[in-house]
């Protein structure tokens, strides 16, 4: 058996290949202790579209969340980093100041893992279509 042969998935298995990511569209985490507060931002970081973060002042920050400092043991030593929908800018919100968190925008990766390509791809090849191949499918 060749090297490439063993590293290959096995028929039927190629349905599992690939990040099925949890549908979090519309949910509106509890945020009210410490460790939910983590946990929903770890949920919120790997989210592909915008979450509305409401702060303790009760301004609201709609955006998208690219990254997250954990830099010590308490939540004014961790912060949320944001991209403004309304805004160029860049901003670090404390995981202290979070008074609610909700998934409002549109979760650009739902539905879009590499077993679902691959099962479209098999159902477009098995029609008899011809040139089958990677194509990106649109966002909106």
């Amino acid at each position: 058996m060749s090297e490439l042969h063993r590293n290959s998935p096995a028929e039927g298995e190629d349905e599992r290949l690939g990040f099925v990511h949890e549908n979090l569209e519309g949910w509106i985490p509890s945020v009210s202790t410490e460790s939910e507060i983590r946990a929903a931002l770890e949920k919120a970081f790997d989210y592909r579209g915008d979450l509305t973060i409401t702060l303790k002042s009760g301004q609201k920050i709609e955006g998208y969340l690219f990254d997250r400092r954990m830099n010590g043991p308490r939540l004014s030593d961790c912060f949320a980093r944001v991209m403004p929908k309304d805004s160029a800018d860049k901003i670090s919100v404390p995981y202290s100041e979070i008074a609610a968190l909700a998934f409002s925008g549109r979760d650009t990766a739902a539905g879009k893992s590499f077993a679902a390509w691959v099962k479209k791809y098999n159902e477009k090849k098995a029609a008899g279509e011809k040139n089958v191949g990677l194509e990106p499918e649109p966002l909106d």
